[in-house]
């Protein structure tokens, strides 16, 4: 379906893309101490980044779908022209609710950059070339994680804020402009339904869940969310052609996937957000210390990609992803027990690395083996389901867990005024009394190891979970075989079928 001639400058294109989003993870998370600082809004610190997943991830699904109804170009360009209006607006925002509107723009974009690229990259390679281009794809992610904090810290130091957003604006202009003139594809022309009906009633659920997991009115909002979701299954059992069809999940190769991403995404989230608060907050590092932190994530996840990818022909799906949860089980147990006041960095940097690596060897061939499983009419919403799956892990895990940090906070520093907390995460911290700011480094301890206990009981779920992947066979990739006939196109392999 889509034409192989120009695949060099789509791959450059699609880097471009994913370096974009990968470089805003890295120097935002970087840079929100700051932000905090100058904003105010200690409290709002986990919606930033639960505001820009959330609306990613009720987007992944939809996007997915009209993918595979209007092919992956147009999807693709409509989300990074999003992408780029939110950055810019990020960049102006004058209150952290701004910021956090304004993310949810940001969001909405992503929702169809990265499973618009994974989706592309399984439709114009096939198995054997796949694991090579995952290495490729993820050392774009490991370059953006090595020069993203540094980059978040020189920002910060030497101009304002403002401009980690601002940033994107090159990257992704340059992304779209490659793919409006090197990707040509062809979609086969009938008569669609959409499921608008399915896409709000999943929106409404997943904000339900959000909301309710961050502690406002948790029983009634828990229970809307539940009943939505019900509602919303019997939605896809009935629709013509549903947002996310539920006859996927009855593949184990499929459900498991899921449940592993959704794991994986809570984990490596909730690592990315807390690790920087907890070098700055208690540690008293710079906003360099807290980038350089969790920087090691996003340099070993490609490197671990590229050695997953090559071995996976030979060793099956199975054994890398069990191994890889396995790392990320043993990093998660790592966090509670060696983040503590008085630990050097680096030991924060050396469980980032075990993290990076179990996610590059999981994730990997978790994504490859859905991709493998089905043919080209449902790649699109099949990859975009895995990712969706991730992302709710990832935003309902940071939700929770910031609700768990604020908590702490009103339960033990109510007569400590915000500000002040604010100006914990910031050169001014020399500033306060240091009484109060043993006891607010004391406060925000307590919270961190909360939450990192609660991130190593994510992971090891996550372990076992993984042992119920199936193993599948694996067998070379049949030639391209599109749904319609046309000359330098290329279509799906045979899919390959689960063993039990």
């Amino acid at each position: 379906m889509a034409d192989r001639r120009n695949r060099p400058l789509i791959v450059a294109a699609l880097m471009l893309a994913l370096f974009t989003a990968a470089l805003e993870a890295t120097v935002v998370s970087t840079a929100m101490p700051t932000v905090v600082r100058e904003l105010g809004g200690l409290s709002l610190y986990a919606w930033v980044f639960s505001a820009y997943t959330l609306a990613s991830t009720v987007m992944v699904p939809l996007f997915g779908k009209l993918s595979d109804v209007y092919g992956r170009k147009p999807v693709m360009l409509f989300g990074i022209a999003l992408f780029l209006v939110g950055s810019m607006l990020s960049g102006q925002a004058a209150t952290m609710n701004q910021l956090i509107v304004f993310r949810v723009v940001q969001g909405l974009g992503a929702g169809a950059m990265q499973p618009m690229a994974m989706t592309i990259v399984g439709d114009i390679f096939d198995l054997s070339e796949r694991g090579k281009m995952q290495g490729y794809f993820g050392a774009v992610w490991g370059l953006a994680g090595l020069v993203g904090p540094f980059v978040g810290a020189l920002i910060v130091r030497v101009a304002s804020w403002r401009w980690i957003f601002y940033i994107n604006v090159p990257f992704g202009v340059a992304s779209a402009v490659i793919l409006m003139a090197a990707f040509h594809e062809k979609v086969e022309r009938r008569k669609r339904t959409l499921d608008l009906a399915g896409a709000m009633v999943l929106t409404g659920a997943i904000v339900a869940l959000l909301l309710g997991t961050q502690g406002l009115h948790p029983a009634p909002l828990i229970a809307l969310a539940c009943v939505l979701t019900a509602l919303f299954i019997y939605i896809e059992s009935r629709a013509v052609e549903p947002i996310l069809p539920l006859g996927l999940f009855k593949s184990r190769v499929i459900a498991v996937s899921s449940i592993t991403s959704a794991l994986a995404g809570a984990a490596m989230f909730a690592t990315i957000t807390f690790v920087p608060l907890h070098v700055q907050g208690v540690l008293g590092g710079s906003p360099s210390d807290a980038g350089a932190a969790i920087g090691p994530m996003v340099v070993a996840w490609p490197i671990c990609s590229a050695i997953g990818g090559r071995l996976l022909v030979r060793v099956g799906y199975r054994p890398i992803i069990r191994f890889g949860m396995l790392l990320v089980a043993l990093s998660a147990i790592a966090l509670p027990l060696l983040l503590r006041p008085g630990t050097p960095v680096m030991v924060a940097r050396l469980v980032s690395i075990g993290f990076g690596a179990g996610l590059g060897f999981s994730q990997t061939a978790v994504m490859i083996a859905v991709q493998t499983s089905v043919g080209w009419e449902q790649r699109g919403v099949a990859t975009a389901s895995t990712l969706f799956f991730r992302s709710i892990g990832s935003t309902l895990g940071v939700g929770a867990l910031g609700a768990v940090l604020a908590a702490t906070f009103r339960r033990s520093m109510s007569s400590v005024s915000e500000e002040t907390v604010n100006r914990m995460l910031g050169p001014e911290r020399s500033q306060i009394d240091p009484a109060v700011l043993h006891s607010l480094g004391t406060t925000l301890q307590e919270g961190l190891t909360t939450i990192f206990w609660a991130v190593a009981a994510i992971g090891v779920a996550g372990f076992v979970a993984g042992l119920f992947f199936p193993s599948i066979s694996l067998r070379p990739a049949a030639a391209p075989a599109p749904p319609t006939a046309a000359d330098d196109k290329v279509g799906s392999e045979a899919p390959t079928a689960p063993a039990s």
